[in-house]
Order: structure tokens, then sequence, then C-alpha cells
């Protein structure tokens, strides 16, 4: 006998119309922000301006101001430029991917997501410029012509691949995430009262009609824009492990790195979108549209990314072991019982053992289990970047050079502050933009809204 399949369960929930729809994600747009939005907002504006000051104090007075030493000549500061770049991973994988795959549960989380990878890319670009000592030569990473007083740059050098890679992919972005919201801010423009807000609106929407020929061209545009940022997703961070795999210290040179750190950044991407979406539904009264189901096919995403990491980290070990090079068993061995075994077990807990509580469907379809388990992932990514730098340089051949990096407050100061300063970007943006491709969205209501599946 035929079995009729389950009805999938609606991505929209409540007796939605196309008109409420457009009333629910303009009102945090048109209205004023409520009492969630100004305490989120003044704590991360008063993590920026810290965060600020220790950057022009490191400016002032040289990275001496780090605790750098001989042995340790990279730490917090390449650690958080590679785990940002990996937050920005999971923007351009949503909205790119999903969107070739037709995946409507992308409609209510790719503008975020892209939003995010905006301002993650830009916190991470800040560190290689911190890090040059001087920051008003930072132009010097680019070939320019030897007129310009400065020698071509080498090339050969992972760190200039990290250049072209990382400003291709933010440029790409930005052009992905602007064109998605050309037709929300024409909403925004026919709706505004303001005259301020009104042209400015009008600006931003570039004339936008709404006739069928310029929808046509916004598919088209948006598909060949998501062909172009798909392989993006991967060479990036590909590009970016690649500064450790192309040298030759023990527990850097290793070609499992590539596929090890994408799939490292989808997993941390994943999570800070998670994050942020789960504070934005009660920030923004969203709830209606990021749903539970939304919150589950995020989860089996962090499940799965976090498995291919936790093999990855089983692998490294065996390699290390089968090798035979004393040398690179001595870098696995120090990571896991040295002096930062610490760090070690905090990334294993946290990136191999928290998301496999996801496979229990009420962790998974739990909100507050969601939140709390997204914030370990993104700790415990943190940790896995500090431990392949930091335990890698510390304990060099010759044990007169060993010595144990400790932070100070500036290197402290800076790396909240480049968390501050994203969620101050983020939360404007959230305020003054459509935080939900509202046009996409009425496109999926008749087939995904609660009120037309029981129909």
């Amino acid at each position: 006998m035929h079995k009729e399949s389950a009805i999938r369960t609606p991505l929209i929930l409540t007796d939605k119309t196309y008109h409420q729809i457009t009333e629910d994600v303009c009102a945090p747009v048109e209205g004023k922000a409520n009492k969630y939005w100004y305490m989120a907002f003044t704590v991360a504006l008063i993590a920026a301006v810290w965060g600020l000051g220790c950057i022009t104090y490191t400016v002032g007075r040289g990275i001496g101001t780090w605790g750098l030493n001989n042995t340790v000549g990279w730490a917090w500061d390449i650690t958080n430029f590679v785990w940002w770049v990996g937050i920005g991973h999971a923007g351009t994988l949503i909205s790119a991917v999903l969107l070739i795959f037709r995946q409507k549960w992308r409609m209510a989380i790719n503008r975020s997501a892209e939003a995010m990878t905006i301002f993650a890319v830009m916190m991470a670009a800040l560190f290689p410029g911190i890090h040059m000592g001087r920051i008003w030569m930072a132009y010097w990473v680019f070939p320019l012509p030897n007129e310009f007083g400065s020698l071509w740059v080498n090339f050969n050098s992972p760190l200039l691949w990290d250049v072209f890679a990382i400003s291709t992919y933010f440029s790409v972005s930005l052009v992905f995430w602007y064109i998605g919201l050309i037709p929300d801010f024409a909403t925004v423009r026919d709706r505004a009262i303001h005259p301020v807000a009104k042209k400015a609106y009008s600006i931003l929407s570039f004339g936008w009609s709404g006739d069928v020929k310029a929808w046509i061209r916004f598919e088209e545009v948006s598909l060949v824009l998501a062909g172009i940022a798909t392989p993006l997703v991967f060479s990036v961070h590909s590009i970016v492990s690649m500064d450790f795999a192309t040298s030759v210290i023990p527990g850097w040179h290793t070609t499992i790195f590539p596929p090890y750190f994408v799939a490292g950044a989808i997993f941390s991407g994943f999570a800070m979108v998670q994050t942020l979406l789960l504070i934005v539904r009660k920030v923004v009264s969203l709830e209606a549209y990021i749903t539970i189901k939304h919150v589950e096919y995020m989860n089996i995403i962090i499940v799965i990314t976090g498995s291919m990491v936790g093999v990855a980290y089983l692998s490294e070990l065996f390699i290390s072991w089968y090798s035979g090079v004393p040398y690179e068993q001595y870098a696995f061995l120090n990571r896991a019982t040295g002096p930062y075994w610490w760090a070690y077990a905090s990334m294993m807990t946290c990136n191999v053992v928290t998301p496999q509580l996801f496979w229990v469907k009420g962790i998974r379809r739990s909100l507050i289990a969601s939140f709390i388990l997204s914030i370990f992932v993104n700790i415990g990514m943190w940790f896995e970047r500090f431990v392949i730098i930091v335990t890698s340089l510390h304990r060099d051949y010759i044990p007169s050079n060993w010595s144990m990096f400790h932070p100070t407050f500036v290197d402290i100061g800076i790396f909240i502050g480049t968390i501050g300063i994203f969620f101050v970007l983020f939360l404007t943006y959230a305020r003054f933009f459509p935080v939900l491709a509202l046009n996409e969205l009425k496109s999926i209501l008749k087939s995904s809204g609660e009120f037309h599946k029981k129909q």
C-alpha cells in the first residue's frame, strides 16, 4: 500500500501574509530599537573603544607591547587572524552553496550570515596590518611598481597569497551581499516617511523598479556570483593554511592542513551564525521566521563538520607517529602533554566532544543548548589555532631556546576590541538594514508557510 510522505516542518510559522512579512521585517528599520538592542550595543561599544585604544597604543609603541619573544614570534595576532577568517566562511557558504542547491531554509539566515562574513573579514584584515608595526606601510603588501620606492613583493610567499585570496573573497562577498539587499532597500524606500531616510534608501536601492526584467537579472547575477563564490569558500582557508603547511616547522609542515582548515572554518563559521541568529531573533523579534527548524539544520551541519575536524585531529596524531620523525612526534606529544596541555584539552573537548551532543534530538532542537554549544565551538576553534601556532613554536630544537608565551593586557585588549567592533557593526546593520531577505521569504510562503501547509 502506498504511504504518503510526511509534510515537512514549515519554515515560516503562524498565519503570515505577504504584507505581514513586509511589516515584520521592516519594523526594526522603521521603528525604535528595543532595550535589548541598546544593552547589547552599549556593551559592544565599550569593548570596541577599549580595543581601539589598545591598537593605538600598539601602533604608537610598537609590537613590543605584545607578549611575543624570540622563540614565539607569532602568537595571538595570527591566532586571531585565522580565527576571524574562519568565522567569515559560513556566510558565503550559506548563501552561495545553498542557493545553488535551491535550499529554502537559507532564506531566513543568509542575509545575517553574509553580513557576518563582511565584518569578520574586516576584523581579520586588522591583524596583519597591526603586526607590520608600521600600519601606514600596509600598501606594500600589494605588487606596486618600483617607482613607489618599494621592491616588488615575493610572490612565492603564502602571506602574499593571503592578500589576494582574502581581498578577492571580501570583494565578491560584499557585492553578493549588497546585490541581495537592493530589492529590500527599495521596499524600505517606498515605505519611508522621513525625507532623509527616503533619500538614503533611494540611493542604496539604485533605482530598483521591481519589474520582471529586473527580477530576471537579479536571479541571473545572484547565480553567477554564487558560482564564483563557491570555489572561493574552499580556496581562501586552504591558502591561509599554507601559511603553516609550506613551512618546515614540525607540527606545521603537514599536507592535511588545507581540507582540515576548510572544515574547521565552516564549523566555526556556522557556530558563529548560530550564536548571532539566536541573539537576532530575540533582539529584533523574528521568532516566526528564524525557527527551531533553522536552528536544527544549522546544528546538523555543525555536528558533521565537527566530526570531520575530529577525524583530522586523529589523522594528525596517527601520521606524526607513523612518520617515524622524532621532531614531528615530539611536536604532537608536547601539544598534548606539555605546558600547554590545558589548551589542547580545551580544543579537544569543545571541538570534538561537545558537538556530538547534537546527535540527541532534544539538545539539537533546544535554543539554550544550541546557544551555549555554539559559543563552546568558537572557543574551541580559537584554542585550535592557538595550539597549532604557539605549541609548535615555544619549544625549539635547542632546549636553551625554549620559552613560554604570556599575553599582555594589549594582546587581550585588541582581541576583545575586535569582538566589540564586530558586534557594533553587526548591531548597526541589524538596526538600519532588513535582517531577512523579505522578498525572497515571500517566494517560499506558499510552499513553506505554516498556514498554507495546513490547507
